[in-house]
């Protein structure tokens, strides 16, 4: 990742601890923060345990960045930081939000997460903020790890002390458990056992939601606002699906990420076909400039739950779904409304994130069923 980068790099046992030490270390607690709307609730209560109030951006409708000309004068006036996405792996828009945030002398922090092979403007994602932050858990497929990028390499040793106080002993039970975890996976796909699959990964925490958002439950968290910067607080919404987030990583574990990294190109080249078959379908809205090496392809459907029922039903798992956006999920008590929620509500409806490995299968499915494209805000 460094020579990646060009950037001093730091582990961390998962992407949400990493995004927990950048906004702790760049942003003053009680900074509003501007973020996208379509984004994972984990990240969201990531933001509220470091002590800042999350401010929702205007969305593209097409590939779910930031529309940075559609942020207020005045909201950009009232902002202490600014936390990009790059959702499925759709660059935001980096080289004009590290203009913005250098005009008002405001940190930049990467959620570099689905876009360990994008790049905007000619540099890798992940190049431009004061931090970025990966997930080794994407496109590396270990379930595990992350990277934490820092502008200022002198900074490396405060941060990797102030994660180490954030980590808890390793647990062998924890380890045995992802060890076992991708065998115990294949046997249960191979033999279609999906709601055994289910209830077992619920069991072991790494599955727990019913639905796609988690339940807020607003009383507990005002109380644990009223305590941040607390990760400790905010354990119950950030530890969901993924019990061993800030566990300090095992021998085996650690061997495991370190070699389906090394394996990384090829992974992102086999991402990058599948993405540019996809693109090319009548359901896709390609945007400017190359095509990224996407983690997911938002192919953007009429009828996208009818989509999701019919992969379903050929093995086609699609995840990764965001709705409703986080300012309709958490409302104005924790977090400020976008101020052109339309978009964000549309393509958080409509968006089909498919895994660009299964382009062909997918193509063929939703081709069989007639699925439509989604005509939207803007002629999108």
């Amino acid at each position: 990742m460094r020579r990646r980068l060009g950037r001093e790099c730091l582990y961390v046992p998962s992407c949400r601890i990493g995004l927990y030490l950048a906004l702790r270390q760049w942003c003053r607690p009680g900074a509003r923060v501007l973020m996208s709307p379509v984004n994972d609730d984990v990240i969201f209560f990531v933001v509220l345990a470091a002590g800042l109030r999350p401010v929702q951006a205007p969305l593209n409708a097409r590939d779910g960045s930031i529309d940075l000309d559609a942020v207020p004068d005045e909201l950009w006036s009232s902002l202490g930081g600014v936390l990009t996405t790059n959702l499925y792996g759709n660059p935001d828009p980096a080289p004009q939000l590290r203009a913005r945030c250098d005009k008002l002398d405001i940190p930049l922090i990467e959620d570099a997460a689905h876009a360990i092979g994008s790049s905007v403007g000619g540099r890798p994602v992940g190049s431009f903020g004061e931090a970025s932050v990966f997930s080794l858990s994407k496109h590396a497929h270990a379930k595990a790890g992350g990277i934490l990028a820092v502008a200022d390499p002198a900074l490396r040793g405060e941060l990797e002390r102030a994660r180490d106080e954030l980590l808890a002993p390793r647990r062998l039970t924890a380890e045995a458990a992802y060890t076992v975890r991708p065998y115990a996976e294949a046997v249960v796909r191979g033999l279609r056992l999906t709601t055994a699959a289910h209830a077992t990964m619920r069991l072991l925490g790494m599955q727990e939601r019913e639905s796609i958002r988690m339940p807020l439950r607003p009383d507990a968290l005002k109380q644990a606002v009223a305590t941040a910067p607390s990760l400790t607080d905010f354990d119950p919404w950030v530890r969901v699906d993924m019990h061993d987030y800030r566990l300090v990583s095992g021998r085996a574990r650690l061997g495991r990420i370190a070699r389906l990294t090394e394996r990384i190109d090829a992974k992102l080249a086999a991402h990058l076909a599948g993405t540019e078959r996809l693109l090319a379908t009548r359901w896709a809205q390609p945007g400017p400039g190359p095509v990224q090496p996407l983690f997911r392809v938002p192919l953007l459907v009429a009828d996208r739950d009818a989509a999701i029922a019919e992969l379903a039903g050929h093995r086609i798992t699609v995840g990764y779904l965001y709705d409703p956006p986080l300012d309709e999920y958490a409302g104005a008590d924790f977090t400020d409304v976008s101020p052109a929620p339309d978009r964000a509500r549309w393509f958080a409806q409509h968006a089909l994130p498919v895994d660009p490995l299964r382009a062909a299968k997918v193509i063929a499915v939703l081709t069989a069923m007639g699925a439509e494209p989604a005509r939207g805000p803007d002629g999108v």
